[in-house]
């Protein structure tokens, strides 16, 4: 029996493996399994909290890479792979998204002839601007075997000059993590983060270079939602990288309904997310969250590669250099949530099966 590695790097590859893993472990425990954890977020509010909300073992292998430039980080994760794969010798390996550790993975698999399994290919912003687009298209390209998440991802793969033999549509693996857990997120006492918790908020999550690395631009949507923090609390667990920017900000105090929290748990998380009168936020995974809770979103971006939760979800992109980003937000609280969820093909919490039978196939054929 061949042995499958899944590599996951930073936060939001683990309710990603997840799913795969738990179907893989009850299914087919005869099959060997190596997770591999790269630490490229490496603290516990970003990573270690997340294998334990999940019930997932601890990783096997930890390369500790850590932060840094995109060049270096990704090199160092390829230095380890290709010393942890010289040993253990995998048939398969299993990335997950678009983070620096996805792109190291595909390099090393396709040096080393082994066969590289990509969940969540065909995604595209078409914004090379973007340091997840490189990922995503190199990825792509490497790959042996291309699991989408929508039919869409499947047909930009086939403009792309990818067999569709090589294609496999299997649905939305972040969707059986929120499924799974959901129930008890929602059952959590939120209320003792603060008498907020009790009402009506809004809950923001920011983290992409253009929006919090640019101090214009993080000025400009800081400046919104103090605006809208006068009307209604907003809730801001803050990302390591957004709050060292907020810090280095010079424009004064921030209103006190603008709530900075420390990064929070899955389950913390997905239990505020579940119960917030609107999400701001620049995360491709919280888009494709909101759209199946019905919660209003507004993503401050100008461009996203799930295009799914705008057609058929509750998400809209803003441009707060040119578009109201309180007043998008006073209107969306005012049109509430979506009472009755749009279905999308492949959401259905049953991915992580899906995709583990498909392994499974991989690893007797």
């Amino acid at each position: 029996m061949k042995t499958i590695c899944f590599l996951a790097g930073a936060r939001p590859n683990y309710m990603k493996i997840f799913p795969v893993w738990k179907e893989m472990a009850s299914r087919y425990p005869q099959v060997k399994k190596i997770l591999v954890h790269t630490g490229q977020h490496y603290d516990e509010l970003m990573s270690g909290i997340f294998f334990r909300e999940f019930s997932m073992p601890a990783p096997d292998f930890f390369l500790g890479v850590g932060s840094g430039p995109h060049g270096a980080q990704t090199a160092k994760v390829m230095v380890g792979l290709e010393e942890l794969f010289l040993s253990k010798r995998p048939d398969i390996l299993v990335v997950v998204g678009d983070v620096n550790s996805t792109l190291a993975g595909a390099l090393v698999a396709a040096k080393m002839e082994i066969k590289l399994v990509h969940v969540e290919s065909g995604l595209r912003s078409f914004d090379r601007t973007m340091p997840e687009e490189i990922n995503r298209i190199v990825t792509d390209t490497l790959s042996d075997h291309l699991l989408t998440s929508c039919r869409e991802a499947d047909d930009q793969l086939v403009r792309e000059g990818i067999s569709s033999e090589r294609i496999h549509f299997v649905g939305n693996v972040m969707i059986d993590s929120l499924s799974a857990l959901l129930t008890q997120a929602k059952n959590l006492p939120l209320e003792s983060m603060g008498s907020w918790a009790r009402g009506k908020y809004i809950l923001v999550t920011l983290h992409r270079p253009s929006n919090v690395d640019v101090p214009k631009r993080l000025d400009l949507i800081v400046k919104s939602l103090c605006e809208v923090a006068q009307e209604m609390p907003v809730v801001f667990p803050v990302h390591p990288r957004t709050r060292k920017n907020l810090a280095a900000r010079n424009s004064g105090p921030l209103p006190p309904g603008l709530i900075l929290l420390e990064p929070l748990g899955y389950l913390e998380f997905v239990g505020l997310e579940s119960r917030a009168s609107l999400v701001i936020t620049d995360s491709g995974g919280v888009q494709e969250e909101t759209t199946f809770l019905g919660i209003p979103c507004l993503t401050v971006r100008p461009n996203t590669e799930r295009p799914v939760t705008i057609t058929q979800g509750t998400n809209r992109l803003v441009n707060p250099e040119i578009e109201p980003l309180a007043e998008l937000a006073r209107s969306a609280i005012r049109a509430g949530p979506r009472k009755s969820p749009c279905p999308i093909e492949g959401w259905d919490g049953r991915t992580g099966q899906r995709i583990a039978e498909l392994l499974y196939s991989l690893t007797s054929g």
